[in-house]
């Protein structure tokens, strides 16, 4: 059972030196947590996703600890340019590296600016921690108010381009069941350029809560991949809320393959007019996991562009669940919004919910959403053993296709590669 009385045990250590303002307001959301509870299948957005086994299990916060270099090498993209490593929530300064930044860039640890170790708080500060309503409905955001120890922040001046993706690696590494809040900030200034790629990984029954909010300036262009590669008796609850400015753009790719149970919250404000967003994704399922995809688009000003498509491939006991919702405010004409989810469903106890909405306030607009379950294509199977190919190895080409239809929209080539190897990966691991 969560509970904030662990978190409340340990406060005046963990967080010893903060200022006075940020410690009222973790209390304040330690004790908003302590009203709200955890998320019941009655409330409406959260009705598809089974929260027992953090119903089961109390989560200590989780301990300081080392790794070995080679915990993270099979997950680090090649040709990367800088890197932040998280071990159990926390800096780790060994397996980061930082050395060479582009002139004005800030990217640390999120306890270094609190503690002003490192300058830039005043900057990315209020991004990190600053003032909103969203702990008042969101109980583990609350949550991760009060307890997150540290995370990444970075910081983009204007007019800078960053030509190699920059990694961020999340590893939890539990003997025990521990809790890892992290709580991170993306600030990009206009006429920007980067690409970031988030991976979450590691060994042991945890709880991973990651909280990142992301701001993108005018005619600022962000690309942003996630991959929750978890371990197997892992849970995962992440929110992302986005904010994108005239002309901006931003693309997403999440990639779902680890975790026993895991669910990630993405909220995406197009309050800039023509701003343009791509929210893609996969989750490949299989055993008795359970995943849940929600995302909510509000495109607040005119002109602006939506596209997301989601995939699914869900076996044997596992549940898929995507939650997807574009709203289109009164004022935001001219939208061009599109919304697509496929799913394919391989055993005959697995499962797939699908919510796509549409939810339009505006008369000139052009919008569309769609969603489909389904088993392999027989007629292609039938071409494929046809042709001397074995069941299983037909199986996974199809499987392979379907799944690499939606990595594919991925602009960043090295970053498509590299999801491609998780793919691969995962396949490999397939049944007969």
């Amino acid at each position: 059972m969560v509970t904030t009385k662990p978190f409340l045990e340990t406060f005046d250590t963990v967080h010893a030196g903060e200022p006075d303002w940020l410690l009222q307001r973790r209390r304040s959301a330690l004790a908003r947590f302590g009203e709200l509870g955890l998320p019941t299948r009655r409330q409406e957005n959260w009705r598809f996703t089974n929260l027992r086994p953090l119903e089961k299990q109390e989560f200590a916060p989780g301990d300081s600890v080392s790794v070995a270099a080679t915990a993270i090498a099979p997950y680090l993209v090649e040709g990367a340019g800088h890197r932040i490593v998280l071990v159990n929530g926390r800096f780790d300064s060994g397996l980061s590296k930082l050395d060479g930044l582009p002139a004005g860039v800030l990217l640390a640890s999120v306890k270094a600016i609190v503690s002003n170790d490192v300058p830039g708080f005043f900057l990315l500060g209020p991004q990190i921690f600053g003032e909103g309503t969203e702990e008042a409905k969101q109980p583990f955001l609350a949550l991760n108010t009060g307890a997150a120890l540290d995370g990444f922040a970075l910081g983009i001046p204007a007019g800078t381009k960053i030509e190699r993706p920059i990694e961020i690696v999340h590893i939890a590494d539990a003997a025990s069941p521990l809790s890892v809040n992290s709580r991170s900030a993306i600030l990009a200034g206009e006429d920007t350029k980067a690409s970031i790629i988030e991976t979450f990984i590691g060994t042991g029954e945890y709880w991973q809560n990651a909280v990142l909010r992301v701001q993108v300036a005018a005619r600022a262009e962000l690309h942003h991949v996630t991959i929750q590669d978890h371990g197997s008796e892992a849970i995962h609850t992440g929110s992302t809320t986005i904010h994108l400015a005239e002309k901006s753009r931003y693309n997403s790719f999440n990639l779902t393959v680890g975790g026993r149970l895991a669910r990630q919250d993405v909220y995406l404000a197009m309050s800039g007019a023509d701003a343009t967003c791509a929210v893609d994704g996969a989750y490949l399922l299989r055993g008795s996991q359970e995943a849940t995809m929600a995302t909510l688009i509000d495109h607040q000003a005119p002109g602006c562009k939506t596209r997301e498509v989601f995939k699914g491939v869900v076996e044997e006991q596992a549940h898929g669940v995507f939650q997807g919702k574009i709203q289109v405010r009164q004022a935001a004409q001219k939208t061009d919004a599109h919304q697509l989810n496929k799913n394919l469903l391989l055993g005959e106890r697995a499962i797939v919910d699908t919510k796509p909405e549409l939810e339009i306030f505006a008369d000139d607009v052009k919008c569309s959403h769609g969603a489909t379950v389904g088993d392999l294509d027989e007629a292609a199977m039938f071409y494929l053993r046809a042709r001397g190919i074995p069941e299983k190895q037909a199986r996974n080409m199809l499987v392979e296709a379907f799944a690499a239809d939606a990595i594919d929209l991925v602009e960043d080539l090295r970053l498509q590669q590299h999801l491609r190897r998780h793919l691969d990966r995962w396949l490999a691991g397939r049944p007969s």
